[in-house]
C-alpha cells in the first residue's frame, strides 16, 4: 500500500517537526505547535525547519495563526493499519506518526515527531534535528516504566516472549528519514501486525519496540518528560524542554488538583483565542488542597531519588544520544 501526501503549501526547510492527530486532539496539537513556531521564532538564526500539522484528512486553518506558517497536511495511509491494537484513547490516527518517513521521504531528510498532548516549554529543535544517531533509524526517550527500573521487561514483550530490550516512548521521535525507509521499519511493523494477536501485542508504541528491539539511539528525558505523580517534581529541576501529558489525566479537563494549574491556564487562554467553541473551563483544585496526595507524591519523589538520579547522571548534556 502507497502512502500519499497532500500539503497546504510546499516545505521551504529538509527538516521538520510533525504533529498526527485526528479529531478533537487537532486543536491540541495546534497549541503544541504553536508553543513551538513561538519559541523557536526566537532564536538567533530564526526558524530553520518545517512545523507539520498532519491528519488523515487535511487540517483546517486555524484562525489566527497564519502568521506562523504551519504546514497543514493530509496523509493517506489507504489503511495500511487497519486491524491494529487500539484501546478508547486512541484512534487509527495514532498509527499516523510511523508512516510519516514515507509520506515526507524526498522533502525532508530528518523529522520530529511529537504528541499532541505535549506543553513545549524550552528547547534548540533546531540542533536536536541535527543529533548524531550513528547508523540507528531513530532516537527517542526511553519509556518511563524503565526509567527507575532499566532492566524491566515490557508486558507487551512478556505476551510475545520476546527478550528484554530497553523501550521508547514513541510520543517523541527523532527520525532520520533514509535510515528509516532503507530499515523498511514500517514494512516491518506491518509484517509484525498481521503474524501476532493485536492483543499480544498491544498498541503502536509496543508493536514499533517490538519491531525495532533496542535498535535505537537514546536521548535525554528532558525532550519527552512523561509527566506522572511519580516524576512531575523533578521535571522543573531536570529544566523539562518538552512536557508529556501521558495518561489520561490531561490539563484542559483534569479537575481533581493533580496537575499544575499554569498548564491548564495557558491551553484555556489559546483555545479562547483560536478555538472559542471548544472552551478550557475554569481552574479546577489546586494541587496544594489535596494534602494527601501531596504527601504521598512527596514521598515516592524522595524514595526513588537515587534512582532517578542515576539515570539523569547518563546524560552530560541535552544533546547527547547514547548509542
Amino acid at each position: 500500500m502507497a502512502v500519499t501526501l497532500e500539503a497546504t503549501a510546499p516545505a521551504r526547510f529538509d527538516r521538520a517537526v510533525a504533529f498526527a492527530a485526528d479529531g478533537a486532539y487537532l486543536r491540541f496539537a495546534a497549541f503544541a505547535a504553536a508553543q513551538l513556531a513561538a519559541l523557536s521564532a526566537r532564536a538567533p538564526a530564526g526558524r530553520t525547519f518545517d512545523v507539520c500539522l498532519c491528519g488523515p484528512e487535511l487540517p483546517e486553518e486555524i484562525p489566527g495563526l497564519a502568521a506562523l506558517g504551519l504546514r497543514r497536511c493530509r496523509v493517506d495511509t489507504g489503511g495500511m493499519f487497519d486491524g491494529l491494537g487500539l484501546d478508547p484513547r486512541r484512534s487509527a490516527a495514532s498509527y499516523l506518526r510511523y508512516a510519516l518517513p514515507a509520506a515526507f521521504a524526498g522533502e525532508y531528510r530528518r523529522l520530529v515527531y511529537l504528541d499532541a498532548d505535549v506543553f513545549i516549554q524550552g528547547g534548540d529543535f533546531g540542533a536536536l534535528l541535527e543529533v548524531d544517531l550513528g547508523d540507528h533509524p531513530l532516537a527517542a526517550v526511553r519509556d518511563n516504566m524503565q526509567w527507575r527500573t532499566p532492566r524491566r521487561r515490557t508486558p507487551s514483550f512478556e505476551r510475545l516472549g520476546l527478550p528484554w530490550a530497553s523501550v521508547f516512548n514513541s510520543g517523541m521521535m527523532l527520525i532520520d528519514v533514509a535510515a528509516w525507509r532503507e530499515r523498511d521499519v514500517l514494512g516491518r511493523m506491518l509484517a509484525f501486525g498481521a503474524s501476532h494477536d493485536p492483543a499480544r501485542i498491544g498498541l503502536d508504541q509496543d508493536l514499533v519496540n517490538a519491531v525495532v528491539r533496542g535498535g535505537w539511539a537514546e536521548l535525554s528525558p528532558v525532550w519527552n518528560w512523561q509527566y506522572t505523580w511519580a516524576s512531575r517534581l523533578f521535571e522543573a529541576l531536570a529544566d523539562a524542554h518538552v512536557v508529556h501529558f501521558i495518561g489520561p489525566r490531561k490539563p484542559w479537563s483534569h479537575d481533581a488538583g493533580e496537575l499544575p494549574l499554569r498548564f491548564r491556564r495557558a491551553y484555556r487562554q489559546f483555545f479562547t483565542e483560536h478555538f472559542p467553541d471548544a472552551p478550557v473551563g475554569a481552574d479546577g483544585v489546586a494541587p496544594l488542597a489535596s494534602r494527601s496526595f501531596v504527601r504521598r507524591m512527596l514521598v515516592k519523589h524522595l524514595l526513588s531519588l537515587g534512582k532517578l538520579g542515576a539515570y539523569l547522571d547518563r546524560f552530560p548534556d541535552d544533546l547527547t544520544a547514547l548509542r
